[in-house]
């Protein structure tokens, strides 16, 4: 799907969760040409980071900056970070993930929207060429700091990462790119919503529970195209997220 495509699919999504938060300040990266601030209409203070792009109007405090490295942010800054389509370009997003973790306040919040690889199209193109649609090999255009995809996610493995970097309450939110639009899709994915669905069931606890039904749920087996929203612990230390950025 071509990204101005794929950003017609998060976009609404990303502005309607900044509506439904109301934070006074957001870390946009990467920034771009400042799409974000512009679509929410938001009062809030806008930051951002990117290593192409520079400083988009009405954005408080800007770095040029490579986001595979540690973020030039001060702790425990933000009410909201917002990465759109980009921790798919990123060689170590679980460093990333934990700077975001770092820059948020206890309690805050990180929207995350990145391709789908769990689409069936997506799945299908993996098993006819071993690639998938956007992640074709790089040899001979290998460069750090390119427009590359180097990272592809379903909703499990982002999941995985955000867990690992020390987010909680993470939830998948509904797209309108969700439903499959052909026959053949639906039979795909459906060995795959079932399975995910009957080990919903047994789950042992509400987190594993709550998990599978997103595992389940059409916008992480048909979407081609995820938002995901997690939360920074409420309770957690400054110490302890200075720690998490340097492992």
């Amino acid at each position: 799907m071509a990204d101005d495509t794929l950003h017609k699919v998060y976009m609404p999504v990303v502005v309607g969760e900044i509506a439904r938060l109301k934070p006074d300040t957001i870390l946009d990266l990467p920034s771009g040409n400042g799409w974000l601030r512009r679509a929410s209409g938001s009062a809030a203070r806008f930051d951002g980071v990117d290593l192409f792009e520079g400083r988009p109007d009405g954005y408080t405090d800007f770095w040029q900056a490579d986001l595979d490295e540690a973020l030039p942010i001060t702790s425990e800054t933000y009410d909201l970070i917002v990465s759109c389509e980009g921790v798919e370009h990123l060689g170590n997003p679980l460093l990333f993930l934990r700077e975001c973790l770092r820059g948020l306040r206890p309690g805050g919040t990180l929207i995350v929207t990145t391709p789908n690889i769990w689409a069936p199209s997506s799945k299908l193109k993996f098993l006819l060429r071993g690639f998938f649609p956007g992640f074709p090999s790089l040899v001979g255009r290998i460069e750090r700091g390119t427009h590359m995809h180097v990272s592809p996610f379903s909703f499990p493995w982002l999941y995985l990462y955000l867990r690992l970097a020390g987010f909680e309450a993470i939830r998948l939110r509904e797209t309108a790119a969700r439903k499959p639009r052909h026959f053949w899709e639906r039979l795909i994915g459906w060995p795959q919503a079932a399975y995910c669905r009957r080990k919903a069931r047994k789950a042992g606890t509400d987190e594993e529970r709550v998990y599978w039904r997103d595992a389940a749920s059409d916008e992480a087996v048909y979407g081609r195209a995820m938002v995901v929203v997690a939360r920074s612990p409420a309770d957690q230390p400054a110490s302890a997220a200075r720690t998490l950025s340097m492992m």
